[in-house]
């Protein structure tokens, strides 16, 4: 079966769902493949007449914003117990490490952490358990929870979704390896992005001034 006539068998409706139960289960705090699901159903889009991207977008965004605020909510209900549990059912995503790392970034950026934490796979899950936690005010945590979550998955849908439409007579062409390495594409130049990123906030951290210990009173 050739690849669009593949695509024309998988309803819209299905797709909207799953990208939208997908990031909003992640933004509540459980690890799951939100980025994903995202890239490839925006590569659909380009290639399904009846998958609308702009829906697909809104999707994508409701899900994010409605997850992080429950989770929000849970952390703000559960507290410390809360982050102590979730290290025990998902230790490589919530160790003490990972915890530390994401506090301090709330304490340095405040709701910045929120809104560019959107974009960071880690930070992504832990946003909105964590702000709760730390009891940041709802209206900060709202604000830059809309502001990211729009940013993010309106952007993702519609970057890649261009890159899907470029790329169609070469996905025509060659049918489901063109799809796949399209997704491959599109996945690696987000990865390369966020290690430009990630390099950039190592070097600002390793360019600030250790504190001074103060000596001990005779």
């Amino acid at each position: 079966m050739h690849v669009q006539d593949w695509l024309d068998t998988v309803p819209a409706v299905a797709v909207y769902a799953l990208v939208g139960i997908v990031i909003g289960l992640e933004s509540l705090g459980i690890p799951l493949p939100g980025e994903i699901i995202l890239v490839s159903a925006a590569l659909l889009s380009s290639q399904h007449a009846g998958i609308d991207p702009v829906i697909l977008g809104v999707c994508a965004t409701v899900g994010a914003i409605v997850g992080d605020s429950i989770g929000y909510a849970i952390g703000r209900k559960g507290g410390r117990p809360l982050l102590a549990w979730l290290g025990k059912k998902f230790p490589r995503h919530f160790s003490e490490g990972h915890i530390a790392t994401a506090e301090r970034s709330f304490e340095k950026w405040g709701m910045w952490a929120v809104f560019f934490g959107r974009f960071v796979a880690l930070l992504r899950i832990f946003a909105g358990p964590l702000a709760g936690v730390l009891r940041m005010p709802y209206w900060k945590f709202l604000i830059a929870n809309v502001l990211g979550g729009i940013l993010w998955a309106g952007g993702t849908t519609a970057v890649i979704y261009y890159v899907g439409i470029v790329a169609e007579s070469w996905l025509k062409r060659f049918s489901w390896l063109g799809l796949v390495a399209a997704v491959l594409v599109g996945l690696t130049s987000m990865l390369v992005l966020k290690r430009k990123a990630k390099n950039v906030t190592a070097q600002k951290q390793a360019a600030e001034p250790e504190p001074v210990p103060v000596p001990a009173a005779d």
